[in-house]
């Protein structure tokens, strides 16, 4: 793990620090989600009857630098679960610091935990940077996604 890092489980009092990195990583996506959207993502992170859950990064001085968010499913090819990593995204002062791998890591320990089968993420083909720390971390399988 990175020094001055630590991953843990988002809280509710964290809602404040997580909003502006959710605002960076769909500004980063050039997107735009309703508040309403938002606001069911974060509720959803808190109900331990969802399926999902954030994982955040937090600094030596207590301020949020980044996320993870998992989805925790079944599947058809599998008896254990999977677990989907939907999104990640690390503030751009906090990069170059492996805070993106922690989490990273931390997923998989989680995954682990739980007995999943299957750890797996997307992200665009364009997205250098991260997919070169993704090529240490995992295999790409060379699938492409369709979406209607």
């Amino acid at each position: 793990m990175s020094a001055g890092v630590a991953i843990r489980q988002s809280r509710l009092e964290d809602r404040a620090a997580w909003a502006p990195l959710w605002a960076g990583y769909l500004e980063f996506y050039e997107s735009d989600l309703p508040q309403r959207v938002t606001d069911t993502t974060w509720a959803r992170f808190h109900d331990s009857s969802e399926p999902v859950i954030a994982l955040v990064a937090e600094d030596d001085d207590g301020s949020l630098i980044g996320f993870a968010h998992l989805v925790f499913h079944r599947g058809t090819w599998a008896i254990g679960d999977f677990c989907y990593l939907e999104d990640l995204f690390v503030a751009p002062e906090a990069r170059g610091r492996g805070v993106a791998r922690a989490l990273i890591e931390a997923l998989y320990a989680l995954a682990d935990e739980r007995g999943c089968e299957r750890v797996y993420w997307l992200t665009h083909e364009n997205n250098a940077t991260a997919r070169a720390l993704y090529d240490k971390l995992a295999r790409h399988r060379g699938f492409i996604q369709y979406q209607r």
